[in-house]
């Protein structure tokens, strides 16, 4: 796939640029139009796009952070929301750490099917990937069909962070993807994640040293123009 092909050789280039300690690997997931690759985009270049090509596929960003002192670098991949690609979707649970679960609060559909989504990403995935759910458009509140009480109610019972953001005005952007990452880096040191198996989408870095104090023991593009994106 095109795609996928460009999405390598931009992961080869930005990660050979620069040393990191850990490496988390995300994926972005929700229904077509909720604004995943506006997310994306706002938190990997700090831009607002407003009319976005539907993802085909798979894209990739990426964008390096500090936790702990820690330089990580995450790994995102943005997947498309149409039904004809979730078997490629499907692909990309398996070696994720961390997933954005996206709705748009002003379509209560998309806010209906998130058990659906759930459901796919808790059967292919590792059991300790951290889920962090996404109410997206915020600032459309005029346009508000589903009530925060509604989104916190959701991931209280299904156990996930959750957080409302806004692509366009970039609230809550930042915070979305880095407490996800705090969320797994704390997973690490409490011993819950294998780092010694990059197919829980974490991977050591060069900067790591097995010896730390702060370490865990050892052993342990498009088509078809659509405004979606606030």
């Amino acid at each position: 796939y095109r795609f996928l092909s460009h999405s390598l050789i931009a992961e080869s280039s930005f990660f050979s640029s620069m040393s990191y300690a850990y490496l988390f690997k995300y994926i972005i997931i929700g229904d077509t139009g909720v604004g995943k690759s506006c997310l994306l985009l706002q938190f990997t270049d700090k831009r607002f796009q407003p009319v976005h090509d539907l993802t085909i596929g798979v894209e990739f960003g990426a964008r390096m952070i500090t936790i702990d002192g820690k330089q990580i670098k995450l790994q995102i991949w943005d997947t498309a929301g149409q039904e004809s690609f979730r078997s490629i979707t499907r692909s990309y649970y398996r070696g994720a750490a961390g997933a954005l679960l996206v709705y748009d609060i002003t379509r209560r559909d998309t806010f209906n099917h998130l058990t659906s989504w759930l459901e796919d990403a808790r059967q292919h995935s590792n059991s300790n990937m951290v889920i962090m759910l996404i109410g997206n458009k915020s600032d459309l509140e005029a346009r508000r069909e589903v009530k925060k009480e509604e989104g916190e109610a959701f991931a209280r019972e299904h156990g996930l962070i959750f957080m409302e953001t806004s692509a366009k005005t970039a609230a809550n952007v930042e915070e979305a993807f880095i407490d996800t990452a705090k969320e797994i880096y704390r997973k690490i040191q409490e011993g819950v994640f294998d780092i010694n198996n990059e197919a829980n989408g974490i991977k050591l870095g060069p900067q790591h040293s097995p010896s730390s104090p702060s370490s865990p023991g050892r052993g342990a593009p498009g088509s078809g123009a659509s405004s979606c994106c606030s």
